[in-house]
């Protein structure tokens, strides 16, 4: 099975654990900036983020 690209907002590979999808911040999950594909998150409106805290 071959794993999904990552984008340059992605902090990991999805379902690595303790990370989760999140909305692009750039782009505000539209996948879109000034017309062209959102250079952060690849045109998904997402990206991957690690979630709690230390």
């Amino acid at each position: 099975m071959a794993e999904e690209p990552l984008n340059p907002g992605d902090v990991a590979p999805p379902g690595t654990p303790g990370t989760g999808e999140n909305i692009c911040p750039l782009c505000r999950g539209t996948g879109r900036v000034d017309s062209k594909e959102c250079p952060r998150c690849g045109g998904t409106g997402k990206v991957i983020e690690g979630i709690g805290g230390a």
